[in-house]
């Protein structure tokens, strides 16, 4: 149950893996990356509605790999990723707008302004090959900005994503009832769902409540407006403008992922399984979930 799309049956109303909270004690800036992977600076990208983007390079190479957070997330979630990733390409973690060191001057809130904060990064990169790196939300993200990116565009890597490919879309009835309990009481709900549904049972409790408190943190009016419209996304409308490969990077937590039917709706898709792992490889297993980006991305370079 991932990418914080909204599964709806008799007996469960879940919310999938919305992607890890912004660390305040990991902060996004340069004082915090890990030794030997030190960004140049902090950057900034105008988005199309004039919010400021923040953006981090790290690392030399190409492509260039963009990592995309997830829902309630900033840039710091990549902390451990960097100096594997940056020893080889060169890196760049975005802040989507009103998270992390971003500009919150937006009045939607919508998948489509987030993609253009990605391809107003993407634009100012010379790289001629990108790869684009999505967690949770991050994922239909990067699909969405696919399109605007163009030729560049090597592939794109979801991470505890794209589960719900195939899948119809929730009614919108469905997805106003689901999200009822967030309306009725955001911050309660958002730490309920983390504590029961996005780590497995030998996770360490310390981590589980530090997330589930962060992530709890999120504005409620921001984070209601991204996760409808989140669950009322078509991907059939979108995945036909998406002409490049795609990786999925997915744990078993909740059960398998059904490989069949996202290679049904996505005939370009390849699925990378981390058994055993939870909704937050990146940070409580960063040597598992490295090699497994490396090789994504390596399977994705050499194209």
């Amino acid at each position: 149950m991932k990418s914080c799309r909204l599964l709806i049956g008799t007996a469960l109303v879940a919310l999938a893996a919305c992607g890890a909270p912004h660390h305040q004690a990991a902060s996004s800036s340069p004082a915090h990356a890990s030794a030997g992977s030190a960004p140049l600076a902090t950057r900034f990208a105008p988005s199309a509605d004039g919010v400021r983007v923040a953006w981090h390079p790290y690392g030399h190479g190409d492509p260039a790999v963009v990592l995309i957070h997830g829902w309630a997330a900033s840039s710091a979630i990549w902390r451990t990723q960097l100096a594997a990733l940056g020893a080889r390409y060169s890196v760049v973690t975005v802040d989507l707008a009103g998270q992390g060191d971003s500009g919150s001057n937006r009045q939607v809130w919508s998948l489509s302004n987030y993609a253009q904060d990605v391809a107003a990064v993407v634009a100012m990169l010379p790289n001629a090959h990108i790869v684009l790196v999505g967690d949770g939300l991050g994922g239909a993200v990067a699909l969405e900005a696919a399109p605007r990116i163009g030729a560049r565009l090597t592939g794109i890597i979801g991470v505890e994503t794209f589960r719900t490919l195939g899948q119809p879309t929730p009614l919108p009835a469905q997805v106003d009832q689901a999200l009822q309990p967030f309306r009725a009481d955001f911050a309660g709900t958002v730490r309920r769902y983390v504590a029961g549904t996005l780590f497995h049972a030998q996770a360490d409790p310390n981590v589980v409540r530090s997330v589930a408190e962060l992530m709890a943190q999120t504005a409620p009016e921001r984070g209601l407006a991204t996760l409808d419209e989140l669950n009322r996304l078509d991907y059939g409308s979108i995945l036909p403008a998406v002409k490049v490969p795609l990786v999925v990077i997915d744990s078993d937590l909740g059960g398998a992922v059904d490989e069949a039917r996202l290679r049904h709706a996505a005939p370009q898709l390849r699925l990378i399984s981390l058994n055993g792992d939870d909704s937050f490889p990146m940070l409580d297993d960063a040597p598992r979930f490295n090699s497994a980006l490396l090789q994504a991305i390596g399977s994705l370079a050499t194209r």
